[in-house]
């Protein structure tokens, strides 16, 4: 059972990705991220919990070359995917512009 602290966080980070889905740029999937992570566009990544591991370190690997942030959502890919308002499965989210949210401001840890 998730506590009450989890649950609010997670609702907190869903609120934002859907933000930066509406006013900014975000792209999904593993081969599009890795594009972005190489052309040094990508300001943060989203990984999903249920990614493989070896994909997560890989894009881990790619992220700390490029010095842009990562974020381990807490969520499977499939809520990471319902957060984007999508209606499919999504393991790796990028986000290029923040838009109107305070992403990349707020998950700074």
């Amino acid at each position: 059972m998730v506590s009450k602290k989890q649950q609010k966080q997670q609702d907190s980070m869903n609120s934002r990705i859907k933000l930066v889905m509406k006013s900014g740029k975000a792209i999904l999937g593993y081969k599009q991220c890795l594009k972005s992570l190489r052309k040094g566009k990508a300001k943060m990544i989203l990984i999903a919990s249920n990614a493989p591991p070896l994909r997560k370190s890989e894009l881990e690997y790619m992220a700390m070359l490029g010095r842009t942030q990562v974020h381990h959502y807490s969520g499977d890919n499939t809520a990471l995917g319902i957060a984007c308002g999508k209606l499919f499965n999504c393991s790796v989210l990028s986000i290029l512009d923040q838009g109107d949210s305070d992403i990349l401001t707020s998950t700074k840890e």
